[in-house]
């Protein structure tokens, strides 16, 4: 009889060479954090700035996960060609351009050049996570690369945090106008004005922050890197590109973790993005007490990426995915039956259990790919297109519905997904261990 193995590894979880490399790689986490969370601000700014419905307001989500839908395979094969070191700068330019775009798309006060700034932004996240992810994972001992990629996800809810606090305070101004007052205003011709005051408030914020970005760049390209890569000498990288995918796609691991993928970036996003707008519909809250208890969800998502990364010492990460996928079905359920502050809790309490999904998802997806690992990676990173795609849906649903609590029943779908993904892995595993990919 087969058993489920439930507990963890003890081997070394750090690099024995590297360590500069390593670090600086985490703190990319770090920074990806801060921008990824103020897209949740800018879903409501932007629907105050203009005046869009919930559908249009989460374009904003589908503009950053687009670029990460486009951007997933060109970053890999440029790792495979030039290495990872050549990915992240390349991911850092590209991300760091994005933010600074932000600065004329806001003084032409249209729409569609902010949601351009955004896909470069997510062109660049998905670089940088096509490539500083499988890095982090190949950077120690295989049988730690769950645990090791946890860690450097855990660097990201800081980030994330520090996002929606910036956001809270330096884009939100505090100001929500009664509709008598708007009336008055419209009445007299200064109400468009006000409006674009609104938008400018995001230029500072985003443009401090793609300096850094490119100043870190800058850092980056000094400092070497080792070489943890897997090559075949035997192919040029760029030839043979859809005979080596279709193999890959063929890979159960592979395909049904990019399902879950999809799922469990849909949930995380519609989570954060729909936040706000559910306290405010249900809880009468400003902007700007919405926007605090938005950072308890990340407060919580980091607490739960700490604490599951130490429970992985005794505990296999898909063990805990699985338990926590089936908490967060009933946690997202109370949310929707019971809309307001109670509701909301429950909201961050399942921020806390999606912390390791994301991370765990990707590990065990490239787990064994070998020379592959760049490809496989860039499948996961354009799974997370359910970061684009499911948070419409929620808004559509809200729209029609009137009622944003009824659209969270697009994340409880998701998790269901996620569920059936960590139940039908731990009985794969049991059955057939992982082995090489052998395409």
């Amino acid at each position: 009889m087969t058993q489920v193995r439930l507990f963890g590894s003890q081997a070394s979880l750090f690099p024995r060479t590297g360590r500069l490399a390593f670090s600086l790689v985490a703190s990319l986490f770090f920074l990806w954090g801060i921008s990824n969370n103020l897209t949740d601000i800018l879903v409501q700014q932007f629907r105050k700035s203009f005046e869009l419905s919930p559908l249009q307001a989460q374009l904003v989500q589908t503009a950053v996960f687009l670029g990460y839908f486009c951007m997933a395979i060109p970053a890999a094969l440029l790792a495979r060609r030039l290495g990872y070191k050549a990915g992240i700068l390349c991911g850092l330019c590209l991300f760091g351009g994005g933010l600074l775009l932000f600065w004329p798309a806001a003084h032409l006060g249209r729409y569609a050049p902010m949601l351009l700034a955004l896909f470069l932004i997510g062109c660049g996240s998905a670089t940088l996570e096509t490539t500083a992810n499988p890095y982090v994972a190949q950077a120690g001992p295989s049988s730690t690369a769950e645990r090791r990629l946890n860690f450097a996800q855990a660097m990201n809810p800081p980030g994330t945090i520090a996002g929606v606090l910036l956001g809270t305070y330096f884009i939100f101004s505090g100001i929500e106008l009664s509709p008598a007052r708007v009336a008055v205003l419209r009445a007299n011709g200064a109400y468009a004005d006000y409006l674009h005051r609104e938008l400018l408030r995001v230029v500072p914020t985003y443009v401090g922050l793609g300096c850094i970005v490119l100043g870190l760049a800058c850092v980056i390209a000094m400092v070497r890197f080792p070489d943890v890569q897997q090559r075949s000498p035997a192919s040029a990288p760029t030839e043979g590109l859809l005979s080596e995918l279709l193999p890959l796609l063929r890979r159960s691991q592979l395909l049904i973790a990019m399902i879950a993928q999809f799922c469990c970036i849909g949930a995380q996003v519609s989570t954060w993005s729909a936040f706000i707008p559910y306290l405010k519909q249900y809880a009468a809250a400003t902007d700007r007490s919405a926007g605090l208890l938005l950072s308890a969800n990340l407060l919580a998502f980091a607490c739960g990426r700490f604490v599951s990364t130490l429970l992985m010492r005794w505990f296999r990460p898909l063990a805990l995915l699985t338990l926590y996928s089936g908490i967060n079905l009933c946690l997202l359920a109370a949310a929707i039956m019971r809309p307001g502050l109670g509701g909301a809790m429950a909201l961050i309490a399942s921020s806390f259990c999606m912390s390791v999904m994301f991370p765990t998802i990707f590990a065990l997806g490239i787990h064994g790919m070998g020379k592959h690992t760049e490809l496989a990676s860039s499948l996961l990173v354009m799974s997370v297109i359910g970061g684009a795609t499911v948070p419409p849906l929620l808004g559509l649903v809200a729209k029609h519905t009137a009622s944003y609590s009824l659209g969270y029943l697009c994340v409880e779908v998701c998790y269901v997904v996620v569920l059936a993904y960590g139940l039908l892995q731990l009985r794969i595993e049991a059955s057939h261990p992982p082995r090489e990919c052998p395409v």
